[in-house]
C-alpha cells in the first residue's frame, strides 16, 4: 500500500538532508549560493544604475522596429573591424609570451587558443578565461606560470588601456563628468609612469613568477610595459571606433569620441564588477549612463543591448569554430582533460 503523503515528504527532507550533509551535497549548495548571490547582486547593481536615466522596459517596447535594425554594410563593417580588433588582443598576447621568456607562438596559434580561452569569460569569475588559455598553450610548449602570466600581466595594463580610450566619454560628458574625467586621466597618467619604472614593473612581473613557484625569471623592464600598454591602447581605440560605426549602422548620431569612447569606459567599470559573468548587465548599464547625454535614453538603451548581442556573436561564434577545429585535430585526442578546458 502506497505511504501517506505526509510520510512520503518526511522521506524526500531526509533525503535532501543527507545530500546537502554530504561534502559533495554541501560543495554544491555552496555552489548554488554563490550563483544566486551573483545573480540577484547583478541584477540590483544594473538596476541602480539604469534607474539613474528613467529608462523603463516600456519605453524600449515602445520604439519603432527599425531603430533596432542596423545597416547592413555598416553592420558588416562594424562586425569585421571587432573581429580584427579582437585578433589583435590575441596577437598582443603572443608577443608577451614570447617577451615574459616563452617561444614565439605564430599568430594563427595565438589567435586560436586565445578566442577558445575567451569562451571562459562568460562564466562568473575571471579565472576561467586565463586557466584555460594556459593549458591550451602548454600543448604548444609554453609554461602553464608563462601563459598565465601574459594574460594576466596583459589584461592589467589593456584595463588601463581601455580606461585611457574611456576617458573621452568623461570629459566630453555633461557636468560633473569632465571633473571626474580629469581625475580618471590622471591616475592612468600615473599608472603608466608607475610601469615605466624598471624596479618597479620587474617587481611586478617577479612576484607573479613567485607566487606561481616558478622558477624562470624573464627580463623584462619598463620599457616592454610602455610597448605592450601602447600597443593595447591601438587595440582598444579599435574597439571604440568598431562600436562608433555600430552605432552609425543603427542610424544614431553623436560626437564621435565621447559615443565611441562611452564603450571603453562601460567596460572598465563592468569589469570591476567580478560578480557579473562578462560584466554582463552592469557594463550595459553605465553604457548607457555614457550615452544618454549624447543620444537619448532610449536609444542609448538599444545601442547597449545590440551592442551586447553583437560582441558575443562576434566573439563566440569564431571562438566556436575554433573550438571544433581545435576538437577535430588528430592530436586533440591525445590531449589531458586539462589540455582541452576552455
Amino acid at each position: 500500500m502506497d505511504q501517506p503523503d505526509p510520510a512520503r515528504r518526511a522521506r524526500r527532507r531526509d533525503r535532501w538532508a543527507d545530500l546537502a550533509a554530504t561534502p559533495r551535497g554541501e560543495g554544491a549548495l555552496k555552489r548554488w549560493l554563490l550563483l544566486g548571490g551573483q545573480l540577484v547582486l547583478t541584477v540590483a547593481v544594473t538596476w541602480l544604475i539604469v534607474d539613474r536615466v528613467d529608462l523603463g522596459l516600456g519605453e524600449l517596447r515602445g520604439l519603432d522596429r527599425s531603430m533596432w535594425l542596423p545597416s547592413p554594410l555598416l553592420f558588416i563593417a562594424a562586425s569585421l573591424l571587432l573581429l580584427v580588433a579582437y585578433f589583435v588582443s590575441a596577437a598582443i598576447w603572443g608577443r608577451i609570451v614570447r617577451d615574459l621568456g616563452g617561444p614565439g607562438l605564430p599568430v594563427a596559434d595565438s589567435i586560436r587558443m586565445f578566442m577558445i580561452a575567451n569562451l571562459g569569460r562568460y562564466l562568473p569569475g575571471k579565472v576561467w578565461q586565463i586557466a584555460g588559455l594556459a593549458a591550451l598553450a602548454k600543448g604548444r610548449g609554453v609554461p602553464p606560470a608563462t601563459a598565465a602570466g601574459a594574460a594576466v600581466i596583459g589584461q592589467g595594463i589593456a584595463v588601463v588601456a581601455a580606461a585611457a580610450v574611456g576617458m573621452g566619454a568623461l570629459l566630453g560628458g555633461p557636468d560633473p563628468y569632465p571633473t571626474w574625467g580629469l581625475v580618471g586621466l590622471a591616475l592612468v597618467v600615473l599608472a603608466a609612469l608607475l610601469l615605466a619604472v624598471p624596479t618597479v614593473f620587474q617587481r611586478i612581473v617577479g612576484l607573479w613568477f613567485r607566487l606561481t613557484r616558478t622558477a624562470a625569471r624573464p627580463e623584462v623592464g619598463g620599457m616592454h610595459a610602455l610597448r605592450w600598454l601602447a600597443l593595447y591602447t591601438v587595440n582598444w581605440a579599435m574597439y571604440a571606433l568598431s562600436f562608433w560605426v555600430l552605432a552609425r549602422s543603427l542610424g544614431f548620431g553623436g560626437a564621435p569620441i565621447p559615443v565611441a569612447s562611452a564603450f571603453a569606459a562601460a567596460y572598465v567599470l563592468g569589469y570591476a564588477m567580478v560578480f557579473a559573468p562578462a560584466g554582463l548587465g552592469p557594463r550595459e548599464g553605465f553604457l548607457i549612463i555614457f550615452l544618454t547625454p549624447h543620444l537619448g535614453a532610449a536609444p542609448a538603451g538599444v545601442l547597449a543591448i545590440v551592442a551586447r548581442v553583437w560582441t558575443t556573436l562576434v566573439e563566440v561564434v569564431p571562438a566556436g569554430i575554433f573550438w571544433l577545429g581545435h576538437m577535430a585535430r588528430p592530436s586533440a585526442a591525445a590531449d589531458t582533460p586539462e589540455e582541452r578546458a576552455p
